[in-house]
């Protein structure tokens, strides 16, 4: 539709000015990075007041169930259902179902294993909903495959 050729030099430096004047105090919401992209939001000092008026979270609420496979998906992505199921040690058909209606998550591709599985993966939406920029930003877990002591084992 426009065919202006605009440096992205010039983009980050109105970007720029536009994050330093919504600093001010004169504000309640001010421009975030998320996602790989910028937002409105609610600055912290209002968060509180915000959600009191607000009562009702917009945000359908994860189950444990989903948010463990989410967490499962975030880590090990690209990953199969199969592989999901074999980490939780339960059928997780409806929480990945749940998890792709919500939009959380998507399909990635398929694997080049027996059967072609399907490889689910997380997106940009999963980065707004958790208000994080990368995946580099998740807390970094333990090493999973680190066994500090196996029953009947004994430390030496």
């Amino acid at each position: 539709m426009f065919d202006a050729q605009v440096q992205e030099s010039d983009i980050k430096e109105a970007v720029s000015q536009l994050v330093n004047k919504y600093e001010s105090d004169d504000f309640s919401f001010g421009i975030f990075n998320i996602a790989n992209g910028y937002q409105f939001l609610t600055k912290p000092a209002y968060q509180t007041s915000l959600s009191i008026y607000l009562k009702n979270s917009t945000k359908k609420r994860i189950s444990a169930s989903a948010l463990e496979t989410l967490s499962i998906i975030a880590y090990k992505q690209p990953i199969s259902k199969s592989q999901v199921e074999q980490i939780r040690g339960v059928n997780c058909d409806y929480a990945v179902q749940k998890l792709l209606e919500k939009e959380i998550i998507e399909i990635k591709g398929k694997a080049d294993t027996v059967g072609r599985p399907i490889l689910y993966g997380t997106n940009d939406k999963f980065l707004e909903y958790f208000g994080i920029s990368a995946l580099s930003d998740l807390p970094q877990p333990k090493d999973f495959a680190t066994v500090d002591n196996e029953i009947g084992e004994t430390k030496e």
